[in-house]
């Protein structure tokens, strides 16, 4: 059995304030805490990791990891008092998925979070003049999306050179990309997409609930949503033999999101990919909410390890 690191947690909740907490409180399986996770490429972060009941017995185990963190397990810490409930749904599969995976919770930091998650090879490699308008207007003003300058890359260095490596030495693990998934909503849908075409050696698939496409928020006169799906059908070999589960619902933000996830849709379904398993879900009166992810969150999880 590897050994465990508990520690502490100094928590930025999502839209940046700061208090002292406990380690989420999980009523299924067991939760191990890591404070500001150091990385050389990004600032560092909190990380939570859940264990399910049966890691106990010495199995190897699949590893799911997830964006925004802080909002996967505990609802009576975060910011709106809605969570994932993670725990709570994959026990509840437990006999339809043997063995359970580890879930590697990683906190967003609020203020860089746009920034870590909008895919920087669509800035860089697909940018035009409108786009790069759109960026500088997202960086200025009170409600400014990005306090920095796009840094995916760097982002999802930190998730595949410092923090897995931590994970697989740690945990029992099943390490081989084939039992290596990632997931997250909203943007955290968006760089679980991008890290799946980036990293296909390390992740055998991804679920991307409520793909925020937009990256801003409005669509009219909005280029992103065409630079991603162009980014997206220039790699789309990349999905060869891999897993990607796409959802929206239909109220509130995720009420933005439907010509950008039919979009990526119409690149997929035209491609004829060998070997990808694909879904795309619209879940009808579904709201942009942690609750709202909860009550669906079986299919991805289906999806992905079943």
């Amino acid at each position: 059995m590897k050994s465990m690191l508990v520690v502490t947690l100094i928590a930025f909740c999502l839209f940046g304030c700061t208090n002292t907490r406990k380690a989420p409180n999980v009523s299924e399986g067991k939760m191990v805490t890591y404070t500001s996770f150091k990385s050389v490429h990004i600032d560092p972060r909190n990380v939570d990791v859940w264990l399910p009941e049966s890691y106990t017995q010495g199995k190897d185990h699949p590893v799911l990891y997830m964006h925004d963190g802080q909002m996967l397990f505990d609802a009576s810490q975060t910011w709106n008092g809605q969570a994932w409930g993670v725990h709570e749904v994959l026990t509840k599969l437990e006999n339809d998925i043997q063995p359970l995976p580890i879930v590697v919770g990683i906190w967003n930091n609020a203020a860089a979070r746009h920034a870590n998650f909008v895919p920087q090879k669509v800035v860089e490699d697909y940018a035009m003049p409108k786009l790069d308008s759109i960026l500088r207007f997202a960086m200025r003003g009170e409600q400014k999306l990005f306090s920095e300058k796009p840094n995916a890359d760097a982002y999802l260095k930190f998730l595949v050179e410092e923090l897995k490596p931590q994970i697989d030495a740690t945990f029992n693990t099943k390490t081989d990309m084939a039992n290596t998934f990632i997931a997250g909503s909203s943007m955290g849908g968006l760089i679980s997409l991008y890290a799946l075409l980036e990293y296909p050696e390390v992740f055998g698939g991804a679920a991307c609930l409520s793909t925020h496409w937009p990256v801003v928020f409005y669509v009219e006169d909005n280029p992103f949503p065409e630079a991603i799906a162009s980014y997206v059908s220039d790699n789309s070999r990349t999905l060869r033999g891999k897993k990607l589960y796409l959802d929206r619902g239909t109220k509130t933000l995720d009420s933005l999101y439907e010509l950008g996830q039919n979009s990526i849709d119409s690149i997929i379904a035209a491609a004829k990919i060998d070997g990808l398993i694909w879904e795309s879900k619209v879940f009808e009166g579904a709201e942009h909410t942690e609750n709202d992810w909860n009550k669906r969150l079986d299919i991805p999880l289906r999806f992905l390890f079943e």
